[in-house]
């Protein structure tokens, strides 16, 4: 298995696209105008608390202010308030923890306006991006994330991973942390720190120290809102969170990025430093690597697949639902429930690529084909969550009920990835009309002729709209060749100038129009 990063830099954003074996399965965007990244610590104030919701309004300097729920406070708050308000008074300069005395733990059940009073200053960490009309997600319980540890301080807890599954190695883990752990700290332990030796463990937390020191020292003279901790850039805390040994090269369009990213990658792997390159070739990175074409074919409401099969993929404000089609494929299978788990087995690992790939959450439901055999519908549970145990996100499926509807649970950080995959209309004028974009049609024409060709016919002729007609045809390799050379039989491409943009037919050797 091939993992690959692509970067493309501009001057307003980087965009980075994680291929695995050749096929997009993550897309993310860092915009220079974000101010709220999940992860980012601010000095604020509490505007004001809300009994009925049992939550509090926080002014984090958005347009909307920022929810922090009772819940999201964290039983150390008494201790946090303090430590903020002797730091940012100068009264404190000692950022330990190490004799800072702590007070006692608020009521898990108890009430948010017995514990938090409006104008009061308060350290408080995204834990949700501004999604739509809502402001920030928030929590008081701060963490800072690490390669292969996450420090949270106020707590003497410490916790492993709950992915690294032998028990021994989660005993030396523990054992190798708590012999390094600070007083006043707690230590939650990654899954990538499994087999790591003490030194590279306690290296990484000097290093969450030292940004913990530095925040603090910011406190004394923020104003309020400010970001007193900000996540580390994109491109290093993606590659902190999911570099691992099966990445096979990274690739980056922009010199400065590609110092800062060969330079982080030295230090957290130093054997892999060589995988991470400069691209330099005239032709735009993305479309080098086939990543415009699949954002193209992969946002729409429509998704092909293998053989045939296609999502339908629906969003309403509650849910986000995906039908699953068969398709007008050939039927190999001996009997329609084989051919139904075969296009459920399919249709769960593409749905599987696009929740990653469009940052989907909420609640998703999804209408597999009806399957009466229990044991195939336990195949296709089990298929499902292997597919999805490498997502960052939190999630919960729940085995298929009676109608063959499977239920996800997914966590939402930050707003869904969105692309527009239609373009303006050439055939018609100042008329605002949108359609498909031509990668979009021509995968459709290749799809036709595949299922063309299984039927054996001989001689097959498009007709087509003159644009697509010159796409298909046009450079070398071209889109024809291609075919040519897969399917050993050559394709006759006529442009018809009365046709719509969309429209194409296929007509065999006597010219009978092929429906």
């Amino acid at each position: 298995m091939d993992k690959e990063l692509i970067i493309r830099s501009s001057s307003e954003h980087v965009d980075f696209a994680l291929l695995k074996d050749g096929k997009l399965i993550e897309l993310q965007k860092d915009e220079d105008g974000n101010n709220f990244s999940v992860g980012d610590v601010f000095i604020a104030k509490i505007r004001k608390a809300v009994p009925g919701l049992n939550a509090a309004f926080v002014n984090v300097g958005y347009e909307k202010d920022a929810f922090l729920h009772y819940h999201d406070l964290g039983p150390k708050l008494p201790s946090l308030l303090k430590f903020t308000k002797s730091v940012s008074t100068g009264k404190l300069k000692d950022f330990s923890l190490k004799n800072f005395p702590f007070e006692k733990d608020i009521d898990k059940d108890g009430k948010v306006a017995d514990v938090l009073k409006s104008n009061q200053s308060l350290l408080v960490q995204i834990v949700k991006e501004p999604i739509s009309t809502k402001g920030p997600r928030i929590s008081s319980e701060l963490s800072i994330a690490g390669r292969y540890i996450v420090l949270v301080p106020f707590s003497n807890r410490i916790s492993i991973s709950q992915k690294i599954e032998d028990k021994d190695e989660k005993d030396r883990l523990k054992r190798l942390v708590k012999s390094i752990t600070p007083p006043g700290f707690g230590i939650i332990v990654r899954t990538v720190a499994q087999g790591k030796k003490v030194a590279e463990l306690d290296k990484d937390l000097q290093n969450l120290l030292g940004r913990w020191t530095a925040m603090c020292k910011k406190l004394h003279k923020a104003h309020h809102p400010s970001k007193v901790l900000g996540e580390m850039n994109k491109a290093s805390s993606i590659l902190r969170d999911i570099f691992n040994d099966t990445f096979t090269s990274i690739h980056v369009d922009d010199e400065a990025l590609y110092i800062q990213i060969k330079d982080y990658v030295q230090e957290i792997a130093p054997n892999k430093e060589s995988i991470v390159k400069l691209y330099q070739s005239t032709v735009p990175i993305f479309e080098k690597f086939g990543i415009e074409r699949q954002i193209k074919t992969s946002f729409g409401k429509t998704v092909s697949m293998a053989k045939g099969a296609y999502l339908i993929i629906e969003h309403t404000e509650a849910l986000h639902v995906i039908d699953v089609n068969s398709g007008n494929r050939s039927n190999k299978a001996n009997n329609q429930e084989d051919t139904a788990l075969e296009v459920n087995l399919i249709a769960a690992t593409e749905m599987a690529r696009q929740l990653r790939l469009r940052d989907m959450g909420g609640i998703i439901v999804v209408d597999f084909i009806d399957m009466t055999s229990a044991e195939h519908r336990q195949q296709l549970f089990n298929h499902l969550r292997d597919e999805m145990k490498d997502d960052r996100a939190k999630h919960k499926i729940l085995p298929p009920s009676k109608f063959g509807l499977i239920q996800i649970t997914r966590q939402r950080v930050r707003p869904e990835m969105n692309i527009k995959t239609k373009e303006e209309n050439p055939d018609e004028v100042n008329n605002g009309s949108e359609v498909e974009a031509p990668i979009g049609i021509v995968s459709k024409i290749t799809h036709d002729l595949e299922q063309l060709l299984k039927k054996d016919y001989k001689k097959l002729t498009l007709n087509t709209h003159p644009f697509i007609a010159a796409f298909l045809t046009k450079g070398f390799p071209s889109t024809r060749s291609k075919w040519f050379f897969e399917h050993k039989k050559w394709v006759k491409v006529l442009p018809r100038d009365a046709y719509t943009y969309l429209e194409y037919h296929f007509f065999d050797k006597e010219g009978k129009q092929i429906k």
